[in-house]
């Protein structure tokens, strides 16, 4: 490990975003007072038998001679109840005065991860985690077909500090007729990197990790789990493929267990470092869909963020995270939980 003393400006490549990282007097992981989980009570509309009380499914997996919305199942698409885009009509872009707008078009599901209501990704076996990995990239491969999407947002919240409103575990996916701004920053950086040195960023961080090894977590032969140089927030991780590939919903299918089995242990040992299961967020990063021509430059990823901290008048005013655990500190912390 190298030694700390004094806080470092550390600068992202991919978007040029500076944060800072306290090595002075970095935070363990008894020093963060993450919430507790405080739940509605109530009839939860995810658990068996309970089908009637979502929309009618998209798709599932589910046991041989099963109806849908029927229980038999393992993995469930539903639409969400309270879509925030509707799947109906058209986009109608306009323009009142200098403000853009259109209709509010897009697909809002909801993907049930186990029939078990306390059941947490690392509390599964990897064959349910297979399960949920290979219905996501099902639906993103069918909602690309709509040539009105132009990004597919997989996520999930966990717990009602990540914005969780329902206890049953679950992952959410949106599709939406433009490309966030967040994700093309993101891209529009590659891009440029890829431009200027003929090279994706990803696999040269990807290069650069496993040369150093001070901030990687666990790694397989498809996968590489790590604590990124220039986190943003405390025990932020990455699970990046170690092969370029854009797309995440073209993951070849022997991707996916080895995925499933880095994902389910990089959250177990999260879990492990605190004394109760803090609240998180994981994002997949994947290129857009239905644009014009490809982001080779590009790399599809997994973020993982634990809610260790809030974000405040600093960060919103700056633009700067503050970092209290140095990633190579963190990672060293997970590396030893088992």
């Amino acid at each position: 490990m190298r030694s700390f003393k004094m806080s470092e400006l550390r600068r992202d490549p991919i978007g040029g975003r500076w944060v800072i990282v306290n090595t002075d007097h970095p935070s363990r992981p008894e020093d963060f007072e993450h919430e507790t989980h405080s739940w509605r009570g109530g009839i939860c509309p995810f658990c068996y038998g309970n089908e009637a009380l979502t929309p009618s499914e998209i798709d599932s997996i589910r046991d041989p001679n099963t109806s849908p919305n029927t229980s038999g199942w393992q993995v469930r698409i539903v639409p969400n109840k309270f879509p925030a885009l509707q799947i109906e009509g058209d986009l109608d872009r306009r323009g009142v005065g200098i403000y853009d707008m259109s209709n509010g078009i897009g697909a809002h599901e909801i993907l049930i991860e186990t029939p078990y209501h306390n059941k947490d990704i690392s509390d599964l076996t990897n064959q349910e985690i297979e399960n949920i990995i290979s219905m996501l990239c099902r639906r993103a491969l069918d909602l690309a077909k709509d040539k009105r999407f132009k990004y597919i947002m997989v996520f999930k919240n966990y717990g009602p500090a990540a914005g969780a409103s329902l206890e049953h575990p679950h992952t959410q996916t949106i599709a939406l007729p433009m490309i966030p701004k967040n994700v093309m920053e993101e891209i529009r950086g590659a891009q440029n990197y890829f431009e200027y040195r003929e090279r994706c960023i990803f696999c040269d961080i990807i290069r650069q990790e496993m040369q150093e090894k001070e901030r990687i977590i666990l790694e397989n032969k498809y996968f590489l789990s790590f604590c990124p140089f220039v986190s943003r927030f405390p025990f932020e991780i990455w699970i990046i493929p170690k092969k370029h590939s854009i797309y995440f919903c073209h993951m070849p299918a022997e991707e996916i267990p080895p995925l499933a089995s880095i994902l389910k242990d990089t959250i177990s040992r999260v879990r492990s470092v605190f004394t109760s299961s803090p609240a998180y967020n994981f994002i997949i990063h994947t290129s857009p869909v239905n644009g014009d021509g490809g982001f080779e430059g590009y790399h599809w990823h997994i973020e993982l963020m634990p809610k260790l901290t809030r974000v405040a008048g600093f960060e919103w005013g700056s633009g700067f995270y503050v970092v209290s655990t140095p990633p190579e500190l963190a990672a060293q912390y997970l590396k030893e939980q088992k």
